[in-house]
């Protein structure tokens, strides 16, 4: 197992997870920002072309401009540029087509990055999220595994493919802009520039706020998520007990949490745009004013007027988007941050040795899932190969933890025993090996929104073979139920198999257990839903058909484990008493006044 030094060291930082994620598609968002470039280039060559033109070609006045003479003469000169006007008409629309033909690649390219970016964070998470421990799961809930897999993911998307291609082009835009207007006047310029330090300034204030509201709200709306999918999945739950007024109530309440927190984020939003509009308003304002003192003194040309205004126009609207690529950037740190919660989560180890075939040996086994909170205390037993062990105890003695260690969906500490098969301990073994030896229905079992012949099937690759299908499905006592239904074997079992009673969906579980044919199989209480004539048949079809295989019958019923090769009886997480059931009975412990309880009921 990796220590927690070894992971901390594995942890990825924001901009190493971005550039994690941003494998593929980097050369899509470079191309988009060489044409965002070329865009902000073009766009600052027309007020140049109108500033000559209304300078040196309707004016008199001379060029400073070697280049601009230059293509003076190579237009025919003064003269016949002053008599064909159309010519420079003809460059601005051309330089204008060439800036269009640009902005359509850069957005593109850049729409494509993003496309490739947001499938590759999707990919990157699931698979991810599939191999993180059975322990992560129980402690995230899965509406904000949800919120972050969708919401946050498709923010730094929006950042990453808006925003930050945006920066290099407002950067240039500066660049130019402020090169150009120092040109035509300094005093002007500087005014028209001291307004940048401020917005960014400001947008920085701004930006310390809204990442600590932003982070309240996506928190808010993981909750909400939760709550959703909860009563979503557990419809019939809420139904069975009237309890849609208080599920109500309780998503109202969240809800109208959530909505403040976004009232409030909107303020903080609301007040920097107000401002960055008073700000750019101002500046606008300022350079028009001094433009026109300086130009009726004689500081400044028509033509240089016009072409500084222009450059200043260009100007507001990206010096306003530097602003809010500042303060997207909390949103989008946050929402890094809670994707990165779920890529810096150790994912289970899958190296190790193979299984061995053998006797399974609990030897001194202890386990909490809570520090200080025993489940297992000092647990030993085996589990001879091919035979049959019972497991009997009430809820919350340890019964179901024994099987999630042995199929290490938790590990066993160290130093708290340990659990071999053939004599080697499985914490040296392959996770996924192992799992593929041991075949487990759990207490609850899940199924899939398909059909019922892949659902049985599930663990089998490519279409399912029916007549394994059939056969296991005979077993599991599901086939007289299937023939009664409209479509079979295709009939679709809906989300967590809602269209079927309990029974059926542990008959189901089995059935898939059985198609798997595994050299262990773990029966979790899993024929506490059908009737003890169904219960018998199916230990029957199971011994008869599992000769080979090692099997574990968990079950508060008696009657599944009498017939066991043993049993063992747990009470708080300790065994009190083990061996067949009639040696068991002879002892008149806890299994014979159980026993009793039970056939009392029966009668």
């Amino acid at each position: 197992m990796r220590t927690g030094q070894q992971r901390k060291a594995g942890e990825k930082s924001r901009s190493a997870m971005i550039v994690y994620f941003l494998k593929g598609s980097k050369r899509f968002f470079a191309l988009g920002v060489v044409f965002s470039l070329m865009v902000a280039f073009l766009d600052m060559v027309s007020p140049k072309i109108v500033q000559y033109t209304v300078d040196c070609i309707i004016g008199k006045a001379e060029s400073t401009s070697a280049l601009a003479e230059a293509l003076i003469l190579a237009g025919g000169g003064r003269e016949y540029l002053r008599s064909h006007l159309y010519v420079v008409a003809a460059a601005v629309i051309a330089i204008a087509l060439a800036g269009g033909v640009c902005r359509y690649l850069y957005r593109l390219f850049n729409a494509m990055g993003a496309e490739k970016l947001i499938c590759r964070m999707r990919d990157q998470l699931f698979s991810h999220i599939q191999h993180l421990p059975y322990a992560w799961h129980g402690q995230n809930h899965t509406g904000d595994i949800i919120q972050r897999c969708t919401s946050d993911v498709e923010t730094v998307k929006n950042f990453l493919s808006e925003q930050m291609t945006t920066l290099f082009r407002v950067a240039v835009l500066i660049a130019l802009g402020m090169y150009f207007m120092l040109g035509i006047h300094v005093k002007m310029a500087l005014v028209s520039g001291i307004f940048i330090p401020v917005i960014i300034l400001y947008s920085i204030f701004f930006h310390n706020r809204i990442a600590h509201s932003f982070l309240h709200a996506d928190e808010e709306e993981g909750r909400l998520s939760a709550i959703a999918q909860e009563n979503l999945t557990g419809v019939r739950v809420v139904r069975a007990f009237g309890r849609e007024k208080f599920e109500r109530e309780r998503f109202e309440t969240q809800n109208h949490g959530y909505t403040l927190m976004w009232i409030r984020l909107m303020g903080w939003l609301s007040a920097f745009w107000c401002s960055n509009d008073l700000i750019t308003g101002l500046q606008i304002m300022l350079v028009t004013v001094f433009g026109a003192v300086f130009c009726v003194r004689g500081q400044i040309t028509v033509g240089e007027y016009i072409a500084f205004v222009s450059y200043n126009g260009m100007l507001s609207w990206p010096v306003r988007e530097l602003g809010r690529v500042i303060s997207d950037m909390s949103k989008a740190g946050i929402s890094i941050d809670r994707i990165r919660y779920i890529m810096n989560a150790a994912p289970e180890e899958e190296a190790g040795e193979a299984v061995p075939a053998g006797d399974i040996v609990f030897d001194h086994v202890s386990f909490s899932y809570e520090e200080g909170t025993e489940v297992l205390k000092d647990v030993s037993f085996r589990i001879r190969e091919g035979s049959t062990l019972g497991i009997l105890g009430g809820t919350g003695s340890g019964k179901s933890t024994l099987m999630y260690l042995l199929d290490r969906l938790y590990d066993l500490p160290e130093g708290c025993g340990r659990i071999t098969i053939g004599g080697k301990d499985i914490r040296t073994m392959d996770r996924r090996a192992l799992r593929r030896q041991i075949g487990l229905v759990l207490q609850e079992p899940y199924l899939f929104s398909r059909s019922l012949a892949e659902n049985i099937a599930i663990t089998q690759s490519g279409t399912p073979d029916m007549e394994k299908v059939h056969r296991a499905a005979g077993i599991a006592a599901l086939e007289e139920t299937v023939a009664k239904f409209t479509d079979g074997y295709d009939t679709y079992v809906g989300e967590r198999g809602v269209t079927l009673s309990g029974g059926q969906k542990q008959r189901t579980a089995i059935a898939q257990v059985l198609l798997a044919d595994t050299p262990v199989m773990v029966f979790d209480d899993s024929l506490s839903a059908v009737d003890m004539e169904t219960d018998a048949k199916i230990r029957r079809g199971i011994k008869e058909n599992t000769a080979a295989a090692t099997v574990v019958l968990i079950s508060h019923r008696i009657t599944t484990l009498m017939q066991a090769d043993g049993i063992i009886v747990l009470d708080h997480g300790r065994i009190v008493e083990q061996g067949s059931h009639e040696a068991l009975l002879k002892q008149n412990g806890l299994y014979r006044k159980i026993f009793d309880i039970q056939m009392q009921g029966a009668e």
